[in-house]
């Protein structure tokens, strides 16, 4: 199966199913001497993992990540890094009950077209727990960022039509829907009880800021920052759509006012607003890089929905098991690793470039 590698100096493989064994990634490209333990990886594995409050999946896993390779006494050694989180919690036979039918809005049909077979247990491939192993990889990247002064934040703007009106980083963690408004925080999470009580889910816009970016990441014609970022983002299954700065809102503007003035600030080039995201021709400029993803409501819902068998039968669903409500808690740590490792991916080639420079 193609499209399981990401990246370009920084190359992620990911393997592994929602109902097999367990999941994983190869990381191959991470510098050498990067002090990394399970911890520096638990952390964010943990935003992400499945029972973390009554508005996520009950499902129980802990997640709990093993570095088979790569790291000797506590530091990288450049080779590459084997990551594996085993699964402790499936119930497959949740899913023998739909192994006939196509759920809606699940890639059932779409994997049986395309491979004439499809694993009915949770999706196989398709399955967001494939994420799990996207978040590990991408831990080490935040961790290798960091230590470069780049941050990664990424918290829920909005769900269903209640959205942020303010902005406090320091309050993501200390709700359950992971939004930065504490107040609007509350009403969000009432809305999707409600949601789960009829049986039914919502979706969401996630904020993402990359802050500390230096000018000049991204690379022209077709392996542009901004599109690197959207192919990192967009490859998560639950995204429909993704802008950058003022995005779809830019096109009510004229180009007097979208337009970010320059000035100096000491040696550096700043400018005075940033309706572009921090990307100009597809290289970051140095300003906060900052884009949106649209999250689509959970397709796995216990309310009854039309459908066909594989005998091209009309029938009637309800998807049984252990779903997210609402998967924008859970999706900001796998879009701000997906940044990450956009990001680190876009420096290490940017090293080269300096260097044929010199």
């Amino acid at each position: 199966m193609a499209g399981n590698t990401f990246g370009r100096a920084l190359r992620i493989t990911t393997f592994g199913e929602s109902h097999g064994p367990g999941l994983g990634v190869i990381l191959d490209g991470v510098p050498p001497l990067l002090p990394l333990t399970e911890a520096d990886i638990q952390f964010d594995l943990d935003r992400r993992r499945p029972g973390q409050s009554e508005v996520t999946t009950p499902r129980k896993e802990a997640d709990q990540v093993e570095i088979l390779s790569g790291v000797f006494e506590g530091k990288t050694t450049g080779a590459p890094i084997a990551l594996l989180i085993r699964n402790t919690n499936q119930r497959s036979g949740d899913y023998s009950t739909i192994q006939s039918v196509f759920r809606p809005g699940h890639a059932d049909y779409s994997f049986l077209a395309k491979f004439g077979f499809r694993d009915f247990r949770g999706g196989g491939r398709s399955s967001g727990r494939e994420t799990a192993a996207r978040v590990a990889a991408g831990a080490i990247a935040k961790k290798f960022l960091k230590t470069l002064g780049i941050q990664i934040i990424g918290y829920t703007k909005s769900i269903g039509d209640i959205e942020a009106e303010t902005i406090d980083f320091s309050v993501i963690e200390s709700n359950p829907v992971r939004c930065a408004d504490p107040e609007k925080a509350k009403a969000m999470v009432a809305l999707i009880e409600l949601a789960k009580a009829e049986h039914d889910s919502l979706g969401g816009v996630i904020e993402t800021q990359i802050i500390g970016c230096p000018a000049g990441l991204g690379d022209p014609v077709f392996d542009k920052l901004d599109a690197m970022l959207s192919h990192a983002v967009m490859s998560i299954g639950t995204i429909k759509g993704i802008e950058f700065g003022d995005g779809f809102a830019s096109t009510r503007l004229k180009g007097s006012v979208h337009n970010d003035a320059f000035y100096h600030d000491g040696e550096k080039v700043r400018t005075q607003t940033n309706h572009a995201g921090g990307i100009l021709g597809g290289i970051s400029t140095g300003e906060v890089i900052v884009f949106r993803a649209a999250i689509k409501p959970a397709s796995s819902i216990a309310k009854t929905q039309q459908t066909v068998n594989l005998d091209n039968a009309p029938q009637e669903i309800q998807v049984e098991g252990r779903h997210d409500p609402c998967i924008c808690p859970r999706a900001v740590p796998v879009i701000e690793c997906m940044a990450a490792l956009t990001i680190m991916d876009a420096y290490l080639v940017q090293q080269t470039v300096l260097k044929g420079q010199l």
